[in-house]
């Protein structure tokens, strides 16, 4: 089938599965207020329509996303909204990534039901070096990580292949070669599933990260607001902008 849509997410669809493509590559699909939006609209239709069984979220280009927008940034809410109703879809999202992660692209995949990257597939969680914190995103992620790895890669920004994110459970797997001949039993398997059982089941594996959006949202909603009014991450932010270091790299 041919994609549907224009803009900064496309949809296709084909054998009870609809892939929603990022497709903003000149700007590394970093999460701008406008495909935050786009990818909200497209899920909500995803989550009413029979024909869809599961929803694939991948990307064009080398980045499946860089992170949030500085120059147009959404709305801390807006974004802790998209991540919930990813978690909260009645149907499962795969996410399938062939390139870079960033930050907030992290989240996005983290809010994923089973997730698989390529091998030339990298992750950060790059926040620190712009002044800010990995806030809202840990709403789906803290529950999913192991402690230790999320200490260390939180607080260090270091980046991080496919294999250590399957380890430290960002993702489900890491293909050594093909990621698409890695995720085909699994979308086989969602095609089999019944449905009504499908939704309910996710309801099952999803309710301890729901449960953190519940107490937490609110709290980390307010914490990147006010982290991203900082100082530091004014000059964090301009610092990238700019190419060049930020004033405290030491």
């Amino acid at each position: 089938m041919v994609p549907q849509g224009t803009g900064p997410v496309t949809r296709h669809h084909e054998d009870g599965i609809t892939t929603l493509t990022l497709d903003a590559p000149a700007r590394r699909n970093a999460l701008s207020a406008g495909l935050v939006a786009a990818l909200a609209v497209a899920l909500a239709e995803c989550g009413k329509d029979e024909d869809v069984r599961a929803v694939v979220l991948t990307h064009t280009g080398n980045t499946f996303s860089a992170g949030a927008d500085l120059r147009e940034p959404p709305d801390p809410a807006a974004l802790v909204a998209l991540l919930r109703q990813i978690v909260d879809l009645p149907k499962p999202v795969v996410a399938r990534v062939t390139g870079h992660a960033r930050a907030g692209g992290l989240g996005l995949i983290g809010a994923c039901d089973i997730a698989a990257a390529g091998p030339e597939a990298t992750f950060a969680f790059t926040e620190v070096r712009i002044g800010v914190a990995p806030a809202v995103i840990s709403l789906p992620l803290l529950p999913r990580l192991d402690a230790r790895a999320a200490a260390r890669y939180y607080l260090t920004g270091e980046r991080f292949d496919a294999a250590e994110a399957a380890r430290v459970g960002l993702l489900t797997m890491a293909a050594r070669h093909d990621v698409d001949a890695a995720l085909a039993p699994v979308l086989d398997g969602l095609r089999g599933a019944a449905p009504g059982a499908l939704a309910e089941t996710k309801r099952l594996v999803t309710a301890k990260v729901l449960e953190t959006f519940d107490r937490e949202a609110a709290a980390l909603t307010a914490l990147s607001a006010r982290l991203f009014a900082s100082a530091e991450a004014r000059e964090g932010m301009t610092a990238f902008l700019e190419r060049r270091d930020p004033v405290w790299v030491l």
